[in-house]
């Protein structure tokens, strides 16, 4: 396998090909109904196969996406075309383009473009994130930020949480925002836009970028159990070592919430 560096790269020109293609389609109407609330336009299907043709091609490593399908090798691209279709179909500007490569169940090359933000996340292992469009104080806010009680704490999550978990971490000082989007969310943990997240998606390429882009910047990221996140976790939390810990605790106290 090549190295991180070079596969990241390739990784980038590929999101940079689909990108206007992205840009021209906001407002998409729905074109598969995989179901009930979930759907594809055809963007996203055009936006995955050209993913497809050109990481295969650059690199030779096959493709595991959302719309087409694929296998968890030990080593694969996963690839989101939309991330928050639901969004991105009615007009709404936060969704995005996700690419990571998995290699023996862990990411290690990830791109994350929100392009109608202004937004892109770039990480591969052993490097630092490189980040455009965040905030100039970075990942939890910075050093002068105040605690997540007095003034943060913002925790990304999706209208699926269970009740239950959405109210405790209220009590608890922390602060529920919904995007529509995981992999925005996620992004914006990275960026110190939002201190956590939590969702219980077991699909990779939901996830992956967000991992490694989250690891890179100095944040903890486990499944909803505490346990390391690998591309079968059921499901992911992240953020700061407070933020993280908070979540993990609450979840402890409803596994038959999340757990099926």
């Amino acid at each position: 396998m090549m190295e991180p560096r070079e596969l990241v790269a390739f990784a980038e020109a590929a999101v940079d090909q689909v990108e206007p293609i992205f840009r021209s389609g906001l407002g998409a109407a729905p074109a598969r109904f995989k179901g009930q609330g979930d759907f594809a336009t055809e963007v996203d299907l055009v936006i995955e196969q050209q993913l497809r043709d050109i990481l295969t091609q650059m690199t030779g490593i096959p493709v595991y996406g959302e719309e087409s399908g694929g296998s968890v090798l030990d080593t694969v691209w996963v690839v989101d075309p939309i991330d928050g279709t639901a969004n991105y179909s009615a007009g709404n500007p936060m969704a995005g383009i996700l690419v990571a490569l998995i290699h023996e169940g862990a990411p290690v090359a990830a791109v994350s473009d929100f392009p109608l933000l202004g937004r892109r996340l770039v990480a591969c292992d052993g490097s630092p994130l490189r980040s455009v469009g965040g905030p100039a104080s970075g990942f939890g806010g910075g050093e002068d930020a105040m605690g997540f009680d007095e003034a943060r704490g913002h925790v990304g999550c999706s209208s699926h949480l269970p009740t239950e978990i959405f109210h405790e971490l209220r009590e608890t000082g922390l602060r529920p925002r919904m995007t529509g989007s995981v992999g925005l969310d996620n992004a914006f943990v990275a960026q110190g836009v939002f201190d956590g997240a939590i969702n219980f998606s077991p699909h990779p390429w939901d996830n992956a970028a967000g991992a490694l882009q989250i690891q890179a910047a100095g944040g903890v990221v486990t499944d909803p159990d505490g346990n390391p996140w690998t591309a079968q976790s059921r499901g992911m939390v992240a953020g700061t070592p407070q933020v993280h810990a908070t979540i993990v605790d609450i979840l402890s106290r409803h596994t038959g919430s999340f757990h099926r």
